[in-house]
């Protein structure tokens, strides 16, 4: 029996034409707007065809009275509605093992291509099943080299990862990236549970690494580690830069826990891959828009934010996915702005101000809404705080909603309370609600947060009962 192999089941020259990389992408990404439309709108006709061929779109458009040829344009973009991930549960449940919304198997088995499986890491509930056709792969191991590249990789560069392994999809398919699109050495560490982090330092040490990627909560964990073995970042290890998922972490405590490194921000999720990222100006987070087509929605009312004054859910519709598994209108539930002004580098191409919150992960207390993921860009005002922290929500007998911020201090602090008492000030006046504090030593909230066995560390406990429970 004949099937097709990886590279032989898609055009792999006509995804780099589509998708371009080092200085084709920067002629991409100085293009005219009509131009960066064009392209998007033929790709976009693409994946709405295809999606018609899939039940799970079948099912959701129909329900809205929507028939093929209804979309026509990029334009009509906004008849269609945007899903998340419950409905991609749903689907799962109903149609187990792995859900209808992929279409891989309506491909005849003689002609399916190599089909990889990966799941997310469950930070919201559930691991859901992530399908990729080799063309998907490939082009979100471009999409992460071109992030790396924009932000200042160079040949000559030895790159530490600790994405995470498994089942979930970083680690492997930044691996890819680094090996199919970048001319780098790399060093596939993982987390702190895969490599310990006395092993990951003594790596990085001898092998004299240059740049560090991944989610910064566990790096600068790692910075820690290195004092602790009596090693000095920026002399005995000479990081240079750290390409990583910022959020709202304070980069420049990030920069001096690493002896002077520069900070770079990237965004993306499992199921669409990178969405935006900083380049060398560091001025706003450039979304990819020959590959995604990133729409900022009120979660409140659903209409398309297109002023810079406020902050909406990222919804994107990956341009690149018109085989396996469409990916039209998808609600990341991660919050970010539009950036004003003009890029610094002469382009283009849209830009936000990174990620905000979640809007699936917030807690409302007293009408005001409290992101967990936006506190650690306050907590960084305290030379006190070690770097970790996680919100636990309760309910008291009353229907009272409350809130409480535990948090890793330095030395002896955990037994201060005049210090939890100026936490506390100094959240309830930056957050505009109070919040209880809890002091902990270093190290006391790793079994709540995972930090070492989850890419994204655990930042809000909700131990409210549940509705109908």
């Amino acid at each position: 029996m004949s099937f097709p192999t990886y590279f032989d089941s898609f055009d792999y020259a006509q995804m780099r034409r589509d998708f371009p990389l080092g200085d084709d992408f920067a002629n991409f990404a100085r293009g005219s707007r009509d131009s960066i439309r064009a392209h998007q709108e033929k790709l976009f006709l693409r994946c709405v065809a295809r999606a018609w061929e899939i039940p799970f779109y079948q099912r959701l458009w129909r329900s809205l009275g929507l028939e093929p040829g209804d979309i026509r344009t990029l334009a009509d973009i906004v008849k269609l509605p945007i899903w998340g991930k419950s409905e991609l549960m749903r689907s799962l449940a109903e149609h187990p093992p792995y859900g209808d919304y992929h279409g891989w198997d309506s491909v005849a088995i003689e002609k399916r291509p190599v089909t990889v499986l990966h799941t997310t890491s469950g930070t919201t509930g559930r691991p859901q099943v992530v399908l990729f056709s080799p063309k998907a792969r490939e082009v979100q191991a471009l999409l992460v080299a071109r992030v790396w590249r924009m932000q200042g990789l160079r040949s000559d560069d030895v790159i530490h990862s600790v994405y995470g392994h498994g089942m979930i999809n970083g680690g492997h398919f930044v691996r890819e990236a680094a090996l199919h699109y970048t001319n780098s050495l790399f060093l596939s560490a993982g987390t702190g549970k895969e490599t310990r982090s006395i092993t990951q330092i003594e790596m990085m040490r001898d092998l004299r690494v240059t740049v560090i990627v991944g989610f910064v909560d566990y790096i600068r964990q790692l910075a820690e580690t290195a004092r602790s073995m009596g090693l000095e970042p920026g002399r005995d290890l000479p990081i240079r830069a750290i390409f990583g998922h910022v959020g709202r972490e304070s980069r420049a405590a990030l920069e001096r826990a690493w002896g002077g490194a520069q900070v770079f921000d990237w965004y993306g999720v499992a199921d669409p891959g990178p969405i935006a990222a900083e380049a060398t100006d560091r001025d706003g987070m450039y979304v990819m828009e020959d590959a995604q087509y990133l729409e900022l929605v009120d979660e409140t009312d659903g209409n398309v934010i297109e002023t810079t004054d406020r902050p909406g859910d990222m919804v994107v519709t990956s341009l690149y996915r018109d085989d396996i598994y469409p990916l039209i209108r998808f609600n990341t539930h991660d919050l970010s702005a539009w950036k004003a002004g003009h890029s610094a580098l002469g382009w283009s191409l849209q830009r936000t101000v990174g990620v905000l919150g979640r809007s699936d992960n917030m807690v409302k207390l007293r009408g005001i809404n409290v992101y967990p993921l936006a506190l650690a860009a306050i907590l960084n005002d305290r030379p006190e705080f070690a770097g970790e922290y996680f919100c636990r929500a309760t309910r008291d007998a009353a229907g009272r909603d409350e809130l409480t911020v535990v948090i890793e201090v330095r030395d002896d602090g955990a037994k201060n309370s005049a210090l939890a008492e100026a936490f506390a000030a100094l959240l309830t006046r930056r957050v505009g609600v109070e919040l209880r504090v809890e002091l902990v030593a270093p190290g006391a909230t790793a079994g709540s947060t995972q930090i070492d066995s989850r890419q994204k560390p655990v930042r809000l406990i909700d131990e409210r009962p549940k509705v109908g429970a």
